[in-house]
């Protein structure tokens, strides 16, 4: 059976929030973070040679890195679900935003996350830098989400999955006033109404409070 390894407050949150949606078998197996650290405990890190969340075991297989999992999970079980055809007029945006909200997204935000609150983080440029794409990645969320109700186009889909996280839960570790995004406040707000992300919040982060605007 699909095993999801889940660490709290962390991406595996995604692949919790994917098996909902797809309606398919999953084995949930918790751990805690380390009370000095707030990093993931030594045997979720023996999982992967990465050590990093999330990871699944599938039978024989292993499998790390939150995009890996959640395009393994659609070719195996997906059922051609939350995926346009690729001959959709949809596909390359669908292609674009699932690849953004990590390749692009969450690593801009990581390296502000790095500096945050770091006293001598004025003297380096290259921060300011990363702010930038971070201000102009919003600026294109917002623009996307006035043109289309969600990121791939006109229906839900894994793009929506893979960017909620940079959009919600990243932003407790890098705070963020979004209060100029109507569209993606609106967004936020219909995507929290999902019955799988209600209940997938329920059974991974119950006491976490995801942030919504």
């Amino acid at each position: 059976m699909l095993t999801i390894h889940h660490l709290g407050i962390s991406q595996s949150d995604r692949i919790v929030w994917l098996c909902e949606e797809l309606h398919i078998p999953y084995q949930l197996v918790k751990y805690e973070r380390e009370p000095a650290t707030g990093l993931a405990p030594s045997n979720y890190k023996a999982l992967h040679p990465y050590g990093t969340a999330p990871v699944i075991t599938d039978g024989n297989i292993t499998l790390g890195e939150s995009g890996a999992i959640v395009q393994y999970i659609l070719a195996r079980y997906g059922d051609n679900r939350l995926a346009p055809d690729a001959a959709s007029p949809e596909f390359a945006e669908y292609l674009y935003w699932f690849h953004f909200a990590n390749a692009s997204l969450m690593a801009s935000s990581m390296v502000e996350m790095a500096f945050n609150g770091h006293p001598e983080s004025k003297n380096y440029p290259v921060l300011n830098i990363f702010k930038e794409r971070t201000a102009r990645a919003f600026n294109m969320i917002e623009e996307r989400l006035h043109a289309s109700p969600y990121f791939a186009g006109q229906e839900f889909s894994a793009a929506d999955i893979m960017m909620f996280f940079p959009l919600t839960t990243m932003r407790t570790f890098v705070d963020r006033d979004i209060s100029i995004y109507p569209n993606l406040i609106n967004y936020l707000k219909r995507i929290s109404e999902r019955a799988a992300w209600k209940k997938s919040k329920k059974i991974a982060g119950p006491e976490f409070n995801i942030k919504l605007t």
